[in-house]
């Protein structure tokens, strides 16, 4: 068996991956006027940490989908799919930047992190 030899990384590249991210745990005790905002920031943290990139961007349908019931009536779980893709232009913050896309699902029982196909 080979050691994997210490300080180096794997090498990032094109992924996508569904996750649940549970809402009610990121706003719990925060004020009315701040909860949306602080849903779209918790999946923005969330997809910087998953995905090892730095520049997040926020689909209008998953921004949407946040904010239909308006600032303080949140989904209490939401379904993402955040896509690490290779940047065309080159702004001096990494190679990759994260898509983050609402995926609708009828029920939350029994889902889990799925590696999707990159399209």
């Amino acid at each position: 068996m080979g050691k994997k030899e210490k300080g180096k990384q794997n090498p990032l590249g094109e992924v996508s991956r569904d996750y649940t991210i549970n809402l009610h745990k990121a706003v719990h005790k925060e004020t009315f006027k701040r909860k949306a905002p602080r849903a779209v920031s918790h999946i923005i943290r969330f997809a910087q940490k998953n995905m090892l990139t730095e520049d997040v961007r926020v689909d209008p349908q998953l921004n949407e989908e946040i904010w239909k019931t308006g600032i303080r009536n949140l989904p209490r779980r939401i379904r993402v799919r955040l896509q690490r893709k290779k940047k065309e232009e080159d702004d001096g913050k990494g190679k990759y930047y994260t898509l983050a896309q609402h995926v609708p699902v009828d029920s939350f029982a029994n889902l889990k992190t799925e590696i999707t196909k990159v399209q």
